[in-house]
């Protein structure tokens, strides 16, 4: 017997218009309608979800989120192991409306923590061994290659040819260009996340120093290894349009967080995709000195968003965009159908039928959008129900939460 479901009752969002009332037939894994309920042709399922007059979405599509990082190692020195971190983050991923993650690993060669290149292939091969047993969630892997990390290579190189890698990212934090304008602002950087010794941190600045000569030698190595694996490649923090050009030629074709605004308009001027963060969209600025999110995507510099830090900022973008700057269903666009493009997703990113069923459902609660329901692949993966002011029938009348008084700490 095929598995159907029916998402009915809500506000439809597809890549050009948003149907109210609609309704969502998944039929196998896979969208068969998605239109007005009144016209749906007489068709029903197993399952019936009733969105509640709620917005009915594509699932967000994340491609760089550092999030699995900060799962596995919460505080400088304080690690987990993988099968934890992972089943509690794609709990939490769910819940964001996040249902394909494209989770970062750092190979930075580092000789600490989790952005250690031994500890990150380890923590690597195990997702992608736990993904593929059990899952909430489309669980990918994004590896970023510290373009100095000359020691890393091979390792990379093997993880690529095994097949562990999805998206593979060039990235250069050597100070004095990029995303640290001048040293003392990777310093600060380095101080203030590793709580590192000074001492430490200048080894690692003249380590990334001395391997900036075969910088140029690791990119071509590995654009080769995963051009041969058919994996895209995106470039990091370009701050000048002859870096995008020359990431470009060696067949990158995504750009992450550029610097500057003419970054960002040449990157899509020669046909690439431009990802900018979230929380960028959603703080209206970046934490360093990067340029405004908003400005890029309103410019049409910029195509795409992801979540960059913070996965909670996904959702929120996208309602911040619809009500600043954009149709909802272009902004919908930005965080499921345009990376979905981007990375060869053919089949995700859109509620239209023959694209794989993965919707969710979302509320405005206070003004915030939440998510109350999540499908994936046609099932309903994920449901969350928020209490009201009606009080329970197991709570005795006047009854409250003692006091705590002045002096009592709680811990």
């Amino acid at each position: 017997m095929k598995h159907s479901l029916l998402i009915t009752n809500g506000q439809v969002v597809l890549p050009d218009r948003v149907i109210v009332p609609g309704e969502v037939l998944i039929e196998d894994g896979v969208i068969l309608y998605a239109g007005k309920q009144i016209e749906k042709h007489g068709k029903t399922a197993q399952n019936v979800l009733d969105a509640r007059g709620c917005y009915v979405l594509p699932g967000l599509i994340d491609l760089h989120s550092d999030s699995i990082e900060k799962e596995l190692e919460p505080r400088p020195g304080a690690i987990f192991g993988a099968e934890m971190a992972f089943s509690e983050l794609e709990k939490r991923l769910v819940g964001n409306g996040i249902t394909t993650m494209y989770h970062s690993f750092s190979f930075a060669g580092a000789e600490w923590g989790i952005r250690n290149d031994g500890h990150a292939a380890d923590c690597m091969r195990k997702i992608v061994d736990m993904s593929s047993k059990t899952w909430l969630i489309r669980n990918r892997v994004h590896l970023r290659f510290e373009i100095t990390n000359v020691q890393g290579v091979e390792t990379v190189r093997s993880l690529i040819d095994d097949g562990m890698v999805d998206l593979l990212s060039f990235m250069d934090h050597t100070p004095g260009q990029g995303q640290y304008q001048t040293a003392e602002d990777y310093r600060r950087y380095m101080e203030k996340t590793y709580h590192l010794p000074l001492s430490r941190i200048e080894e690692n600045i003249a380590a990334r120093e001395q391997g900036r000569s075969q910088a140029s030698a690791s990119i071509e190595q590995l654009s080769a290894t995963a051009r041969h694996n058919e994996v895209p490649m995106a470039s990091h923090d370009d701050d000048n349009i002859e870096r995008l050009a020359s990431y470009r030629n060696c067949g990158v074709t995504i750009h992450e967080f550029p610097i500057n605004l003419a970054v960002a308009e040449a990157g899509r001027w020669m046909g690439s995709h431009v990802c900018v963060g979230a929380p960028n969209v959603v703080r209206d600025g970046s934490t360093g000195k990067g340029m405004r999110a908003m400005e890029a995507i309103t410019a049409g510099a910029a195509n795409i968003i992801c979540s960059d830090y913070h996965p909670p900022a996904m959702l929120q973008a996208v309602f911040k965009l619809s009500r600043e700057a954009m149709t909802l269903s272009r902004a919908v666009c930005l965080a499921s159908l345009e990376p979905a493009r981007a990375i060869g997703l053919k089949l995700l990113g859109s509620l239209e039928p023959g694209h794989l069923g993965d919707a969710i459902v979302v509320s405005l609660r206070g003004g915030i959008p939440v998510v109350t329901d999540a499908v994936v692949g046609g099932v309903q993966v994920y449901r969350v129900s928020y209490c009201n002011q009606v009080k329970s029938v197991h709570e005795p009348a006047g009854w409250r939460l003692p006091a705590v008084r002045s002096q009592q700490v709680l811990r």
